[in-house]
């Protein structure tokens, strides 16, 4: 097997996995990980909300990180911009698991309203139209409020800056006029 250049040169391993199959790993996967993971784990947390999904997440971005041919200038836009499409997949899988769920399910009643239930359901509300935004305007709104500029959106996305706060205003309205919808009085 020839080894690629780039990025993808580094140490190869034999895996039975693979059939025995040599496969080529980065050479600068492991500083890379050091440096970005906890800022791929932060973007996943914004979406997901949870810590623990947030890591599997990130877990799932480094392990295609590693098989990318990405230039290590690029890196870091490369793995947050794959943490938010990485877990804004995860927040639609979950909302389509949820509707078949709650089709199958039998009615609850819901107990007595404590401000931390109100508390989630609020978040899974947001998470829920999160997940039905375009994925253009889900990534803007998602790598936007995880702490990116403007122009460090539009690099990794690959749009003009100015494109940016158009995208995230129509995010953000759509995202506020869906919780207004859903606002309805029992």
């Amino acid at each position: 097997m020839a080894v690629s250049h780039g990025a993808r040169t580094g140490s190869r391993s034999r895996s039975p996995a693979t059939g025995g199959e040599t496969q080529v790993f980065r050479g600068d996967l492991e500083q890379t990980f050091r440096r970005e993971y906890a800022a791929v784990v932060r973007v996943a947390r914004r979406v997901l909300g949870s810590g623990r999904e947030a890591e599997d997440v990130a877990q799932e971005v480094f392990i295609a990180f590693s098989r990318a041919s990405v230039p290590a200038d690029r890196a870091r836009g490369w793995l947050l911009a794959a943490a938010a499409h990485t877990a804004l997949n995860a927040v639609r899988a979950d909302s389509r698991r949820a509707r078949r769920e709650s089709a199958a399910a039998v009615p609850e009643q819901l107990p007595d309203a404590a401000d931390e239930v109100l508390a989630r359901a609020d978040r899974a509300r947001v998470r829920a139209a999160l997940g039905r935004l375009p994925q253009s305007q889900g990534l803007v709104l998602v790598l936007r409020h995880s702490g990116m500029t403007y122009q460090e959106v539009a690099a990794v996305l690959g749009m003009p800056a100015s494109g940016v706060g158009t995208t995230l205003r129509r995010a953000e309205a759509a995202v506020r006029k869906e919780l207004e919808s859903d606002e309805s009085p029992v």
